[in-house]
């Protein structure tokens, strides 16, 4: 992965422009967001900790590319990123996600990413570990006679100095093999450590909060003993098990988890979506839109900058990128109340797609629909192609139906897609065998969508 403090704006936005297709705008915003942050992090005065970064409120109608931006921006940026519905939380005294658990999540990802680079580093060490523990296990090793000057229980307890010769260089010759490969189907049996706590209920625990279950239920694994069970396995899935757990075992973890905490709060993207489900546009009122301003008011100190507690230790917000989106049909930017507003300056609206743009996102992306479609028949030895025609007329029958029915953006050329090729996909590798040749053509297309436009069951095409 490129480190993000290496790329320019404009290199952020070429690299997005591998993915997604339009939508220059909003691209433009991420990729200064995404510079500020290098830029703040190699600021030299001690006004490095005020500079707060300019979060995005993304406006536009689903399927747009809105989430696409935001999971792509992390990528490049190799930052900690979760993706939340803002429906999905309450009010604080209302059952439900408070809203604080976003950033937990966020803690958690973090963790894990940490944590596997970290496993990477150690894996060479590793895996010279896991290889003496498969040794071991095809062929103990013999011990050594007593020295002289130590007394013996018996004679017969010790070992000729030529069976413990014999023994190393059977032991050399089977480690060339295990190095080789040559014995990757043989049977071994190993300990695999398992956890002790199983699932540790906590009964009476409902008035406790989230992060004191946590530490709590660790506090209690922590305690009890990890037990051994023993399983046979083939030499291959040996390795990928013990592998695991000895390269955990190498590393350390407090110094994971400093860093996974430091990686979230100066690197984390939060993106927070359906925003304006939250956004009420009637006012002061009762019923639900009183729960959707408390869950407001819940999101307001996490985006201004504030401390959460996580199992792994605290986090401040003030420096996690949030990005949060909607489509906002009924309520309007100005319907969330002015506090949050504040904390979403950068205002980006995204542009409903047209026809070009279908063909665009079906020839142009890295992983253009076209291009996932013709890997899949690659991996059943079938080759297929589409011509210009196929997908202008793809492009148009899903913009069509999208027009006609219920604009879903992108999504539906998935629907359109999936229906042309679904009979292919049924007859391979029983009718159209290995090193065939498929190609696509427009009057293909328009066989297989017709009578599609004129069908108004909304079954036929949401996904």
């Amino acid at each position: 992965m490129i480190a993000s403090g290496s790329l320019t704006p404009r290199q952020i936005v070429a690299e997005l422009d591998k993915y997604i297709v339009g939508q220059d705008d909003a691209k433009r915003n991420v990729a200064i967001a995404l510079r500020n942050r290098w830029r703040r992090m190699n600021v030299t005065s001690d006004i490095q900790d005020d500079i707060i970064p300019n979060n995005i409120l993304m406006i536009g109608a689903t399927g747009v590319g809105k989430t696409e931006i935001a999971r792509r921006l992390a990528k490049i940026a190799d930052a900690p990123f979760i993706k939340v519905e803002a429906s999905k939380f309450t009010e604080v005294g209302y059952v439900g996600r408070d809203v604080e658990s976003m950033v937990r999540d966020l803690v958690e990802q973090s963790v894990n990413m940490v944590k596997a680079r970290k496993k990477e580093e150690v894996k060479e060490k590793a895996a010279v570990i896991v290889e003496e523990i498969i040794l071991d296990a095809l062929i103990p090793a013999m011990k050594s006679s007593p020295k002289a000057g130590f007394s013996s229980p018996s004679d017969s307890d010790e070992v000729p100095s030529s069976d413990l010769e014999l023994n190393e260089r059977t032991r050399n010759l089977f480690r060339e093999k295990i190095k080789n490969g040559d014995l990757e189907e043989r049977k071994i049996e190993i300990d695999i450590k398992q956890s002790g706590n199983g699932n540790v209920g906590m009964i009476g625990a409902g008035m406790m909060d989230e992060v004191s279950m946590m530490n709590l239920q660790e506090m209690i694994s922590g305690m009890m003993p990890k037990k051994a069970k023993k399983r046979k396995v083939t030499v291959a899935e040996a390795r990928k098990i013990l592998l695991e757990e000895e390269a955990a075992r190498l590393i350390d973890m407090d110094e994971v988890k400093e860093e996974a905490l430091r990686k979230a709060e100066n690197a984390g993207i939060i993106f927070i979506d359906e925003i304006d489900k939250i956004a009420s546009g009637h006012g002061k009122g009762s019923g639900p839109d009183v729960s959707r301003e408390g869950v407001q008011r819940d999101l307001l100190p996490i985006v201004e900058g504030s401390t959460v507690n996580t199992k792994y230790g605290v986090i401040k917000t003030d420096h996690i990128l949030f990005i949060a989106a909607g489509a906002f049909h009924i309520s309007k930017p100005s319907d969330l109340i002015p506090e949050l507003q504040g904390r979403f300056p950068i205002r980006v609206e995204l542009k409903s797609l047209t026809k070009e743009d279908f063909v665009r996102i079906l020839k142009e992306p890295k992983t253009a629909l076209t291009k996932q479609y013709i890997a899949l028949f690659e991996s059943e030895g079938v080759e297929i192609s589409f011509t210009d025609g196929a997908i202008d007329a793809i492009a148009h029958t899903a913009f069509a139906i999208n027009a006609e029915i219920e604009n879903i953006g992108a999504r539906r050329l998935q629907t359109v897609i999936s229906r042309l090729l679904n009979d292919f996909l049924f007859d391979v590798p029983d009718k159209v065998k290995a090193g065939s040749n498929l190609e696509i053509t427009k009057e293909m297309v328009d066989e297989k969508m017709n009578g599609l436009l004129k069908n108004k069951d909304l079954s036929e095409y949401i996904l």
